[in-house]
């Protein structure tokens, strides 16, 4: 799984409908392509948001170091709950709060039936009857398409899939692999 960068470059910019933690100008921006019932992509949100944790603690001066963007790419033939997930993700996008119920499905990903996810909305505060009303209608289906189309167009297969400034990262996933690429990447920006 070592085999460093590939050449596989992401063309898509980031734009509007992204969902971004960061500043979009930081030094490193890692998208990342994922489905919220994917074990592996459990654990990538915890590397992450370790990474992300330990560079805000390490310079509390420009605490914006790293850019994380989401996007969905639920596979339902494997993760049957995955599309339903990331449309509640959108749901509660629409109410300011996406990355209270990306963090929410990911700590749960093993309960993620249709009553899972209205308690989950109710837990990080959403407006339940409209949280139901999108919910029952699939308004979101489209907007994950889009996300699911992009990743494909960029030879997305399998999540999650990960890529750092553009390029894919295939290096090792873990913690110290994934925050050594991110600093190399930081430190020859500057």
């Amino acid at each position: 799984m070592s085999h460093g960068y590939n050449g596989n470059r992401l063309l898509i910019p980031l734009s509007e409908q992204d969902h971004i933690q960061g500043d979009p100008n930081a030094a490193v921006v890692l998208i990342e392509y994922g489905d919220y019932q994917c074990r592996s992509c459990g654990e990538i949100h915890q590397i992450i948001q370790q990474i992300q944790q330990r560079l805000n603690s390490v310079n509390t001066i420009a605490p914006d170091r790293l850019c994380f963007v989401f996007r969905h790419f639920p596979n339902t033939q494997i993760h049957p709950r995955s599309q339903r997930a990331a449309e509640a993700a959108e749901a509660a996008a629409t109410q300011g709060l996406f990355w209270q119920m990306h963090h929410m499905l990911f700590e749960h990903q093993y309960a993620l039936s249709d009553g899972c996810l209205v308690e989950y909305a109710n837990q990080i505060g959403l407006d339940i009857s409209r949280f139901l009303k999108e919910m029952s209608s699939r308004i979101y289906s489209n907007r994950i398409m889009q996300d699911i189309k992009s990743g494909k167009e960029h030879g997305v297969v399998v999540v999650p899939a990960l890529f750092l400034n553009g390029d894919r990262y295939t290096e090792s996933w873990t913690f110290e692999q994934m925050l050594t690429a991110i600093l190399k990447i930081e430190n020859s920006q500057i």
